[in-house]
């Protein structure tokens, strides 16, 4: 092990001085190539502009939408009249001659829109479809309202009347 040098009695006033010092007595190790010199690191960008804040916070999980079933937090009372069809909604979407993925797009800016004009109840049909499980948007209806950019929006979904399987009552969460 090398000694290392004594300090000479006057040690710089800054430290600017005796990192220049330190660093002119360095030595590159041998057999290794030196690296190159940092540049310097770009100025920090400004932050994005400021979004509204998500209903919820992201990282909570939200149990899965289902039709027919009262979700949590919901009122025994608000449950019986979404569920019983005695809820008028406000708007209407009309999903019939749509492609699935012509039916996602429209469902996703309906739902945003109706979200952002405070709307509580909304119905969305989607047809029976002519087979024994209905259409493809009818099989796919569940599987959109879970997505992770739909879920945040809605509290609970039902059919207005059992006979009616071919629309849903959507019940928006509040904004905040």
């Amino acid at each position: 092990m090398k000694v290392r040098p004594p300090l000479p009695d006057s040690a710089p006033a800054d430290d600017g001085a005796a990192w220049r010092r330190f660093a002119a007595s360095v030595r590159p190790l041998g057999g290794t190539a030196r690296s190159p010199a940092l540049q310097p690191s770009a100025p920090p960008r400004p932050p994005p502009e400021k979004r509204e804040a998500p209903l919820r916070h992201p990282l909570t999980r939200l149990a899965p939408l289902t039709i027919g079933e009262p979700p949590a937090g919901l009122d025994r009372a608000s449950w019986r009249r979404l569920a019983g069809g005695r809820s008028r909604p406000a708007r209407r979407l009309d999903l019939h001659g749509l492609t699935a993925a012509q039916a996602l797009a429209a469902l996703e800016a309906f739902l945003a829109a109706s979200s952002e004009a405070g709307e509580r109840i909304v119905e969305v049909v989607t047809g029976r479809g002519s087979g024994a499980e209905g259409g493809v948007i009818r099989r796919e209806f569940i599987h959109w309202l879970n997505r992770p950019s739909l879920r945040p929006l809605l509290l609970g979904a039902s059919h207005p009347h059992p006979a009616n399987q071919g629309a849903v009552l959507l019940l928006l969460r509040r904004r905040r």
